[in-house]
């Protein structure tokens, strides 16, 4: 199995994260929780997702499905 490199990226003073499975073009969306976005390329394959007042988590944990096109 091939590994793939993640990145991920916070940022304390916005409380952003974002992870990122693949380095190519494509933009974010909405899903089903209003915290978090989900990266995808022209095709609707998953590239990553972010995820907006990280420190929210602390009390209650974030739930989300993120749709992948087959």
């Amino acid at each position: 199995m091939e590994r793939k490199d993640i990145k991920v990226w916070y940022d304390q003073e916005g409380d952003y994260l974002e992870v990122m499975f693949e380095n190519k073009a494509g933009y974010f969306r909405a899903t089903d929780n209003d915290l978090v976005m989900e990266k995808v390329d022209e095709k609707g394959h998953i590239l990553g997702f972010s995820v907006q007042q990280v420190s929210t988590a602390k009390k209650t944990p974030l739930e989300v499905t993120l749709a992948q096109v087959s």
